[in-house]
């Protein structure tokens, strides 16, 4: 009989649906990382919220465990990576706390919006200071939505009723996604300028961390106010004191921190700022929900080999594994490349086999593609929802085999298509080597993936390398690879340009600025 411990507190329907599905279920919580190591080689899976933290330490010691249920969304507190190595399948419920976690946003809005939380304690010390507190309606305010998918579309949803205008910014946001919605969709410079109230919902990444900072603030009109219900690390949270304190920001209500359990923090004790302890998800509806959810996910893994919402493995049988493991790598690299050079909303992806590839079962590579490329912007989709998330988004999916591959035994590129315009990339296997690119719009230029990478778009003339190279170099990054490629009778050129490590805002706007460079874009993998 298969073992589960459940190590965070969550609904006890979760210990209910395991004995009801005959597994054989631990309640332990509380855990300290030594007596977690201790036992979890006991334990077939591993039911969580945000409090365990599955380090590789744990990983190392858990020589039964084969899946690790996280009831709820964000997986910051297991290391995913490990797990993968490990032969550990990761699972989170994305949909459980969609709801309630917008609804905590809306709820934060009106209390920074009306001062409620400080007129709560004022009135309570027995002061009455009406006239203190004077605070703003939301009718007819504009409230900008920086990231529309989930958790964001209900926001805005929610707000409409509320009779706000809404603008939203998420580069993965159709036109005809927005209107059924009913907002505009902008650039990020119009959500701040623009709004009166800014809304966070995007995950945190090498894109979103710190993305509000003393720079996007003082772009912001005055009186600005900023709710975040996302994660911490979007914000810098210096930067914000400093404009609450110049009152360029008005109020900010705050759910989640850089650092959690947040027991001191430099915003605490400021008038101005509404803090709760990352109570997004903490509904009765929403922790029933989670819980189920995740006991009957790891469940129907360790009775059936059914895989729901992992985020480390795609759905692939015993019979299709071998043939496929080759191209599961270059997939994986294939899609994150093409989610990071992707600027705008996605109205289409193509994606084509071509060679000996284009022979085996393609819809996990299918999967693996679009959750790379996906994920670039959203935290809720996985190798399993991966399909569902591009429809909701109103992308159009395709798929086209070739069995006959002019250069290479098997390829695979992914096309897509956006608002603006249309870009590919190209990878393939050679044998017993690492995947490699072979081709980026339509340029071919051969590379390996590395950790970080700069892709640069320039005019084809004299001097790029060497002041790019110039430019690194004063600043001590030192330059692994340097591949070039042109493209033909166009007097353009590209360059894939491999680092040790990731380079900072300042050197690489100032690559971004030279004369010959037409797109830089940092990429990390």
């Amino acid at each position: 009989m298969a073992k589960v411990l459940i190590a965070d507190k969550m609904d006890s329907l979760a210990e209910e649906v395991f004995k009801k599905n005959g597994v054989e279920v631990d309640v332990k919580t509380g855990l300290s990382p030594e007596e977690l190591k201790e036992i979890i080689g006991e334990y077939d899976g591993l039911a969580v919220r945000s409090s365990t933290k599955v380090t590789k330490d744990i990983l190392d010691s858990a020589v039964n465990l084969k899946v690790i249920g996280r009831a709820g969304i964000g997986v910051d507190n297991i290391d995913v990576k490990q797990a993968t190595s490990a032969g550990v399948i990761v699972m989170n419920t994305p949909f459980g706390n969609s709801i309630t976690t917008a609804e905590h946003a809306i709820a934060m809005m009106f209390a920074c919006a009306r001062d409620i939380a400080a007129a709560s304690l004022s009135t309570h010390a027995g002061k009455w200071e009406k006239s203190k507190f004077m605070g703003v309606e939301l009718y007819g305010k504009t409230l900008g939505v920086i990231g529309c998918g989930n958790i964001g579309s209900i926001v805005a949803n929610r707000a409409v009723g509320l009779h706000m205008k809404i603008i939203c910014y998420d580069p993965f946001l159709s036109e005809e996604r927005a209107g059924q919605l009913g907002v505009k969709k902008v650039e990020l410079e119009e959500i701040y300028s623009n709004s009166d109230f800014i809304t966070l919902h995007v995950p945190k990444n090498d894109k979103t961390l710190h993305m509000i900072d003393k720079k996007a603030i003082s772009k912001m009109k005055d009186g600005v106010r900023i709710i975040n219900c996302a994660r911490g690390g979007l914000i810098i949270e210096e930067d914000l004191r400093d404009a609450l304190d110049s009152g360029k920001v008005a109020a900010a209500a705050l759910d989640v921190f850089e650092i959690e359990p947040a027991k001191e923090n430099i915003l605490f004790g400021h008038e101005k700022v509404t803090c709760t302890p990352h109570l997004g998800a903490s509904t009765k509806e929403a922790q029933v929900n989670v819980a189920i959810q995740v006991a009957e996910q790891i469940s129907n893994y360790l009775n059936e080999g059914a895989i729901e919402n992992a985020l480390n493995i795609a759905s692939i049988s015993a019979e299709d594994a071998p043939k496929l493991r080759p191209y599961m790598k270059l997939a994986e690299n294939l899609g994150s490349f093409a989610g990071q050079i992707t600027d705008h909303a996605i109205k289409k992806i193509e994606i084509q086999y071509l060679g000996n590839v284009a022979e085996v079962n393609i819809r996990p590579l299918t999967n693996i593609i679009l959750a790379k490329l996906l994920g670039e912007i959203t935290d809720i989709v996985n190798m399993v929802n991966a399909e569902e998330v591009a429809k909701s988004k109103a992308i159009s999916v395709s798929e086209k085999r070739c069995e006959n591959c002019d250069e290479f035994n098997s390829a695979i590129n992914v096309i897509v298509e956006t608002e603006q315009r249309t870009r590919n990339v190209t990878g393939t296997v050679f044998t017993g080597l690492e995947p490699r690119i072979v081709n980026v719009e339509n340029v071919p230029i051969e590379a390996t993936i590395s950790k970080s990478m700069l892709y640069i778009r320039n005019d084809d003339t004299p001097g790029l390398i060497g002041a790019v190279g110039t430019i690194l170099g004063e600043a001590g990054y030192n330059i692994a690879d340097f591949r070039l490629g042109r493209i033909a009778n166009e007097n353009e050129a590209i360059a894939l340009i491999s680092l040790d490590d990731n380079i900072d805002e300042d050197i690489f706007d100032e690559i971004s600025k030279l004369n010959q460079v037409k797109l830089a874009k940092r990429l990390s993998f």
